[in-house]
């Protein structure tokens, strides 16, 4: 999750001017990268805040979160009054691995994120869609940035954002031409791909 999350913060510095970010954050893994990117945009010089509505019990959650919390990152509780003050949003709610419909309350967050006009950055894939498929009916968000993580998903054929980043450094050199995986400049945690 460090090596996600700072490779998500690093590629939202590459592209957008430093402002407010709001960071909607689900229960799982993707919500972890989410919570560990907050931490490195406010390093960054980002203002972020969580929109965090399920937080687990797991003791490594508590812990990211109290980073978040010494790093005075807000936590709100109003997402239509979040989305009206951020500069920028980052979905950090579901992972490759969601499947089903979403249930409250992030059905309600997918549908406010679908009718915002203001830029999504999607981790790994966009919340709401498969993995393969991605959004065939048309229905999920539309970010105006996907950061794939180790690899691009399927479903990143059917991006059609400004921006498509590559995150992480997960595979070892050896693989990644096998992959497709192109090289990482210097130090870079990210590279940028479309």
């Amino acid at each position: 999750m460090e090596l996600a999350g700072l490779s998500v913060a690093e590629s939202i510095a590459a592209e957008y001017k430093r402002g407010k970010v709001l960071l909607c954050i689900g229960p799982g893994n993707n919500g972890g990268d989410g919570l560990v990117a907050a931490r490195h945009l406010t390093q960054f010089g980002f203002r972020p805040s969580l929109f965090y509505p399920v937080q687990p019990s797991k003791d490594l959650y508590k812990a990211l979160m109290l980073q978040c919390t010494a790093f005075k990152i807000p936590v709100i509780q109003d997402l239509d009054a979040g989305l009206n003050e951020c500069d920028l949003i980052v979905d950090a709610i579901f992972g490759f691995s969601f499947k089903g419909s979403p249930r409250a309350p992030f059905d309600k967050a997918l549908l406010a994120l679908r009718e915002t006009d203001k830029p999504i950055v999607a981790v790994d894939i966009p919340s709401g869609w498969d993995v393969e498929a991605g959004d065939p009916q048309g229905t999920g968000i539309r970010p105006d940035m996907l950061i794939s993580l180790t690899a691009p998903k399927m479903c990143a054929s059917s991006f059609s954002g400004r921006f498509h980043y590559l995150g992480g450094r997960f595979v070892p050199p050896e693989m990644t031409s096998a992959f497709g995986i192109p090289t990482y400049p210097d130090t870079s945690n990210c590279i940028r791909l479309a």
